[in-house]
């Protein structure tokens, strides 16, 4: 019998926002049996709390951001769910200063030595996972995303960009591989051309090549360079169980992606969720 998991005690980390530029710290702290990722903003004083579930994502532009009924947002959460997942807690609060998870070096990296820090508390109550049954499929243009039945988790995923330094990669992570040392590592990309874009659009205020890949016409821009040839691509990965993890659950299904990202990612949850003859929790 697998059991659920929370922290053994409460871990803090401060860092600016990708997006928002904002400083903010974080905080992680324990929480009871069956409560699931819950995110709280300590800077507001009320109707404060917003649950880390698919059906709460309300924007998917360049991250993925989560708000309540009261219009509380909180952004840039896939790559703390990325670590969450891949240190199998299954409950947890998520206290923030401000809108924004903090980018950190852009990967999940610092969250996982956070969790590490703070040590795993093994709950004595079974860990319940969601199975699935049928063969779904969602698209957009050229991307698309599909989940199949298997007996174990795997994402296979592939990306195609118009840029020296990616092309196309490729890459397969199963379940049974370590996070950390697969993709926790992989940091975010952006390329320089867009920067001033999306700052007009109110994105990308705190990108630095801190915590971030960033690419021009030469290549990548990072003095240290990649910390793998196809870390675009395993970043990819990060990102989509990050999202994945939205579900609640760790899930028993064989996914594959191509040029996919937060939204669909997101869709994929949704319409494996419409139908109760497509799923099993177990």
């Amino acid at each position: 019998m697998e059991y659920q998991q929370t922290i053994r005690k409460t871990g803090v980390l401060s860092g600016i926002g990708l997006h928002s530029g904002a400083d903010v710290q974080l905080k992680i702290s324990p929480l009871e049996v069956d409560s699931g990722i819950v995110f709280k903003r300590s800077d507001i004083s009320s109707n404060n709390i917003v649950p880390a579930k698919f059906y709460n994502v309300t924007d998917t532009k360049m991250c993925t951001e989560i708000s309540n009924e009261h219009g509380v947002k909180i952004s840039t959460i896939e790559h703390l769910m990325a670590a969450l997942w891949g240190m199998k807690i299954d409950n947890a609060l998520v206290e923030l200063t401000g809108p924004e998870v903090p980018a950190m070096d852009g990967s999940s990296k610092d969250f996982v030595e956070l969790i590490k820090n703070s040590g795993l508390q093994k709950q004595f109550k079974e860990k319940r996972k969601l199975k699935i049954l049928k063969t779904i499929k969602v698209v957009q243009d050229d991307k698309e995303m599909i989940v199949r039945p298997s007996d174990k988790f795997s994402v296979n995923f592939a990306i195609d960009f118009q840029h020296q330094a990616i092309g196309k990669q490729s890459c397969e992570f199963t379940g049974l591989q370590e996070f950390e040392r697969e993709i926790g590592y992989a940091r975010t990309f952006g390329f320089f051309e867009e920067v001033e874009y999306l700052k007009k659009i109110g994105l990308a205020k705190g990108a630095s090549l801190t915590n971030s890949i960033g690419l021009d016409a030469n290549g990548v821009m990072n003095p240290g360079g990649l910390r793998c040839k196809d870390e675009f691509v395993r970043h990819k990965i990060l990102d989509c169980v990050g999202d994945l993890f939205l579900s609640g659950y760790e899930i028993i299904g064989e996914f594959e992606a191509k040029k996919a990202g937060h939204n669909l990612n997101n869709q994929i949850l949704r319409k494996i969720f419409q139908t109760e003859a497509d799923y099993r929790i177990i």
